[in-house]
């Protein structure tokens, strides 16, 4: 299996640079997923790997071999992009034949190879019928089989999913994840749904304007953010960020919130800290509903509650600022109407410079 490897890649359109010397090296089997906001870059990034844009500096290797000037059809890589790029003229079975036919692949090993792709991602029954006679999910399966067939050495995703309604999305998020464990190709996918990214990854790339953030397996960027951006950006629903100033507290450090004192984990970058600027972050999931003698407590003004069956998010704010808790139902919702506090575990809580917004503690910050 091959590998791919970005080494200080600069995109320019004329004299405005958008993508800023990032590198990259993914791993021969490996999914990595580039998200982030729209206009970060990662589309610009994953058609210059495909050959779709012209690489403006650094170095793209694919397999050990530098391909910055290899023409697409020739860097053996297949893309999935977001619109399906299906020939409506052409049944199933010819879309995903034909980048075998123009390669003058014999007939016998592309029927062959249509009918193992074919089974391989259920479409067996649909092989005679044209793209505007299947669903959007079918469609889906249909453009990824048009890559499957030829055997890359990597597969593209460019934002395969984003025109499925919800429950589409889910399912071939699954398919997509089982399909992957199955071929073991190297693939690089695209997304600006953090969820998809969540779900599929080995590693992702957060990338933001142009440069990419941080690098790490789906739980390492939940758990340990390297900035604010991170922070905000990985997490459904985001981290809750505060604005607060250090306080020397008898037991360790404390985090002045407009007038509420919450107790901070013991970090070194904290200990002569006091009077310093910082954001405080705290994961919905981490925020225990209620008071409790073992931590810190916050009051908040609840304004809505968003029931989602299991769980529930408290809608609310501390002194005018957005607060979200993830809370469990148990079967109903009313004992969550009358909360006015929750209690925070320090050692859950992140503490970020507000002049760099780099995470304290973190070995990226250092």
């Amino acid at each position: 299996m091959s590998g791919v490897n970005l080494e200080s890649i600069v995109k320019r359109y004329g004299a405005v640079q958008v993508v800023h010397g990032i590198d990259l090296t993914v791993a021969p089997k490996e999914f990595v997923v580039l998200v982030g906001p729209s206009g970060c870059g990662k589309s610009t990034t994953l058609r210059m790997i495909a050959g779709l844009e012209e690489i403006s500096d650094g170095t793209l290797t694919i397999d050990g071999r530098k391909v910055n000037n290899v023409a697409p059809k020739d860097r053996d890589v297949a893309m999935v992009f977001q619109n399906y790029a299906l020939y409506p003229h052409l049944n199933v079975a010819d879309n995903i034949a034909f980048g075998l036919r123009i390669r003058k692949v014999a007939k016998k090993e592309v029927a062959s190879s249509v009918a193992e792709v074919a089974e391989i991602l259920g479409l067996t029954e649909y092989l005679d019928r044209r793209p505007a006679d299947l669903s959007g999910g079918q469609r889906q399966r249909v453009a990824m089989g048009r890559a499957i067939v030829r055997h890359p050495k990597v597969f593209l995703f460019d934002e395969p999913l984003s025109n499925l309604d919800a429950k589409l999305r889910t399912q071939m998020r699954a398919e997509i994840k089982r399909l992957h464990n199955r071929l073991g190709v190297t693939s690089i996918y695209v997304t600006h749904d953090q969820v998809e990214a969540m779900t599929l990854a080995d590693r992702i790339v957060v990338m933001n304007d142009g440069r990419i953030e941080q690098i790490g397996t789906p739980m390492e960027l939940f758990n340990n953010p390297v900035n604010v951006f991170v922070a905000s950006f990985i997490g459904s629903p985001p981290m809750n960020q505060f604005d607060a100033v250090v306080a020397a507290g008898d037991s360790g450090p404390m985090a002045l919130i407009d007038g509420s004192e919450i107790a901070l984990p013991h970090l070194k970058e904290l200990e002569n800290a006091v009077g310093h600027a910082i954001v405080v972050g705290m994961r919905p999931e981490h925020v225990i509903v209620g008071k409790s003698k073992k931590y810190s407590a916050l009051p908040i003004e609840l304004d809505l509650i968003e029931t989602l069956g299991s769980e529930a998010l408290l809608h609310s704010r501390v002194n005018d600022v957005p607060f979200v808790v993830k809370a469990e139902t148990k079967g109903e919702i009313e004992h969550l109407k009358s909360v006015s506090e929750v209690s925070i575990d320090k050692d859950l809580i992140k503490v970020f410079d507000k002049k760099t917004g780099m995470a304290f503690g973190h070995p990226a910050s250092q």
